[in-house]
């Protein structure tokens, strides 16, 4: 196979760390063209020195100077801020990962598909945010859009393009995060540390505070429709605790092709890696003789109000999705900030989606315009 260029964007968070330990062990096989983190500059500079990476990116400008210092004499260019973070994902290479949290990774994701080369969306906010217009330019550049999520890549998977004539359900699977059994009155008092420690997945604090919402499910939604061109009545969300079952579609003659394996995201970048190929993974094989059982129930949306949210904003439009992640963005960091209950995350978002205008998004510029007006709404909303 010959040498393939990557970039990594977000190498520092959970996806990003991931994407290392695969590339890390086979040096001979990848050429890394640049990494961007941003406040984690030691792992960062760890990790360009590790992959001798051409470039390393630290979105915060502040750090420049420290990183700079720490890959003195290593060959590897340093820059900082958001514009070079766009500029990073400028940079040619063959697959791109794009793994920075939250909407900040919108524009970067936006240049990786410009490219027209292959885009490892591990970033759900970008087709949230701005999904009919990110997958129209993925058309119109021709990329190849392989999609990380492990319950996405699931979908991508098992969902044959032959057979969509045939298609009839996508049965997205939740692990129902770790307050799953638990009451409103026993969530009304959860802390951050609670939240953030998810039963089956190793992730940052702010997707593991989604999942203990159920928002990034609702997130997952959205991108579904976007991904695989469906409508939100045509996807089932099932909790799942144990994670084995990542997601299934379901065809017209009954059959259920589901996707299996251990919960370990290494399985699912190994595989957009490697995309239309198959790799090797250091990912622990799944013995189905060592499960005692695989459960599967329905959600409860009136303690989990961000499943109902999120649907209700697909239906309203890209201008709803875009406010509603901005304000969960916001609402989320105010709970690990400890400056409102978990059960307030969802009211936030929910009232700020309820009085904000929802002017039409036909550009990039203006997806941002509206998600920095949800942003500031979100704040009074906090401060009132």
């Amino acid at each position: 196979m010959a040498e393939k260029s990557v970039t990594i964007l977000g190498s520092t968070g959970s996806i990003g760390k991931s994407t290392v330990d695969i590339i890390r062990r086979y040096p001979d096989k990848y050429r890394v063209v640049a990494l961007t983190g941003n406040k984690n500059i030691a792992l960062l500079a760890e990790q360009a020195k590790m992959l001798r990476a051409e470039v390393a990116v630290t979105a915060d400008e502040n750090n420049y100077a420290a990183l700079k210092e720490l890959l003195a004499g290593t060959g590897t260019r340093v820059a900082a801020g958001a514009d070079a973070v766009v500029d990073a994902a400028k940079l040619d290479a063959d697959w791109t990962m794009s793994s920075i949290v939250g909407a900040a990774g919108l524009l970067p994701t936006m240049e990786v598909v410009k490219r027209g080369k292959t885009l490892a969306l591990a970033n759900k906010e970008t087709l949230v945010c701005a999904g009919e217009i990110v997958m129209k330019a993925v058309k119109d550049f021709k990329t190849t859009l392989v999609p990380v999520d492990s319950e996405h890549s699931a979908i991508f998977q098992t969902l044959e393009e032959k057979h969509r004539d045939a298609f009839d359900r996508i049965l997205l699977t939740a692990s129902g995060g770790p307050f799953r059994e638990k009451d409103l009155a026993f969530m009304e008092k959860v802390t951050p540390e609670q939240a953030v420690a998810h039963p089956n997945w190793s992730m940052g604090a702010k997707i593991s505070v989604d999942s203990a919402t159920m928002m990034n499910k609702g997130l997952e939604i959205i991108e579904a429709c976007h991904l695989f061109a469906v409508t939100p009545d045509q996807i089932e969300v099932l909790v799942h605790p144990q994670s084995i079952v990542h997601s299934a579609v379901g065809y017209k003659d009954g059959s259920v092709l589901a996707h299996m394996g251990m919960p370990d995201m290494r399985t699912p970048i190994a595989y957009a890696l490697a995309y239309p190929e198959r790799m090797e993974s250091p990912t622990a094989k799944l013995d189905l003789t060592k499960l005692s059982g695989l459960t599967f129930f329905a959600p409860d949306e009136t303690r989990f109000p961000a499943l109902r949210l999120a649907k209700e904003c697909q239906a309203k439009g890209q201008t709803a999705t875009a406010v509603m992640n901005a304000a969960n963005e916001v609402a989320v960091g105010a709970f690990l900030n400890r400056e409102i209950g978990f059960l307030d995350i969802a009211r936030v978002v929910e009232k700020v989606v309820e009085t904000s205008d929802l002017p039409p998004v036909a550009t990039i510029r203006d997806v941002v315009a509206v998600d920095a007006a949800a942003r500031e709404a979100a704040a009074r909303c906090l401060k009132g």
